[in-house]
């Protein structure tokens, strides 16, 4: 598959459906893997990297799930397409910055990516729409234990699957989900609802993982270690806190439905205008103000606007991507005058949010009598 394929076909996971979708984008499962009497990618010689990839890349690319799929070393993708891999989430952001001796092989649905001489010699990921982190485990089980018949894993009976962080040690494996909670930043609960992850021992990290700025309410949720729990009991225990989260973000949502109406539709609409007018939007602005579009569309104040479509623009409006269909390095002053381009372009025919109150007690015609109004 070429690259220009992979982007005509968009994954499902973009398309904003699965459980609790509303609230709960990505499910995503990552395996650490290395191969014995290899050393570690970081201890490697260039020219070890080389080898190791030239062994194990055919072995991948002729998976029964990887048939058909993009399969290319580093050396021969561009800075920008790398760049893109990380936007859609399909490769690190560490592995992306790496070249010689590096490669990545995905599936034409983009649901399973491996990434070669990351950290470790296999990064290993599936990703499924919505809350559905066995899905997503079903799907990179699968493809591991293909390779386990083909490979030698570096494997302890004490201590499980060997990695070059200790942390990974054990299953080696990092459930994460990807939630969207624009109603407990409003509601000033977020710092609560993370501190009380943390003190479980689980990670929150930002749209690309650690080191990162959780742009538009987009927050990552993770397992922080893989040693001493199996694979069903670190999924059960994601899942968990992630169906506690969703009900906070649903509690959330409801009261600013019903005590802050009038600021929550401020919110909605201001981030449509800003969207649908604007002539220059830098990244931060149009995340945030599409996650409020986004919050807008699933609480039904903006129709013709459906979850999909916002989760399509956080792509398309991403710097690397703004630079491929312009087909040239773009300065921040372009990017920012052409994502504002995309957006109105995209949101031309969605109508703007509903001019009527909340509660349905009146309509929002200043015009119109009150409940409290002496006219006959």
């Amino acid at each position: 598959m070429r690259f220009s394929t992979l982007l005509k076909n968009p994954a499902d996971w973009m398309q904003g459906t699965g459980p609790h979708s509303d609230v709960v984008m990505t499910s995503r499962i990552r395996l650490a893997r290395n191969l014995r009497n290899w050393s570690f990618p970081g201890w490697s010689s260039e020219r070890q990297r080389v080898d190791l990839m030239n062994e194990v890349r055919p072995v991948v690319a002729t998976l029964p799930e990887m048939k058909d799929g993009f399969n290319e070393e580093y050396t021969n993708l561009t800075k920008t397409r790398k760049q893109v891999l990380v936007e859609r989430h399909l490769v690190s952001r560490e592995h992306a910055a790496r070249s010689t001796g590096c490669a990545v092989v995905i599936d034409r649905k983009q649901s399973t990516s491996i990434m070669i001489n990351e950290e470790d010699h296999f990064r290993m990921q599936g990703i499924r729409p919505g809350l559905d982190l066995r899905t997503a485990y079903e799907i990179v089980n699968r493809v591991d234990t293909e390779l386990e018949a083909h490979l030698l894993y570096a494997f302890d009976q004490r201590l499980g699957y060997l990695t070059a962080c200790p942390t990974n040690v054990g299953t080696g494996m990092r459930a994460s989900v990807m939630l969207h909670l624009p109603a407990l930043v409003l509601t000033e609960q977020i710092k609560q609802v993370m501190n009380a992850v943390s003190k479980i021992g689980l990670a929150v990290r930002g749209l690309y993982g650690e080191g990162t700025e959780a742009l538009g309410n987009l927050f990552q949720v993770s397992n922080q270690h893989t040693l001493g729990e199996t694979e069903a009991e670190l999924i059960n225990r994601i899942e968990g806190v992630a169906e506690h989260i969703v009900q906070a973000e649903v509690s959330a949502r409801d009261k600013l439905l019903h005590e802050s109406p009038t600021n929550l539709r401020d919110q909605v609409g201001r981030a449509y205008a800003t969207l649908r007018f604007s002539h220059i939007l830098n990244s931060k602005e149009a995340l945030n103000h599409l996650s409020m579009l986004r919050l807008g569309a699933d609480m039904d104040l903006v129709t013709g606007c459906d979850r999909g479509l916002v989760d399509m623009l956080l792509l398309a409006i991403q710097p690397a991507h703004l630079q491929l269909a312009a087909g040239r390095d773009l300065s921040p002053e372009d990017r920012d005058i052409r994502r504002a381009e995309i957006t109105r372009r995209v949101l031309q025919s969605v109508p703007e949010p509903l001019n009527v109150s909340i509660d349905n007690d009146q309509s929002a015609d200043p015009s119109a009598p009150s409940p409290d109004s002496d006219d006959e």
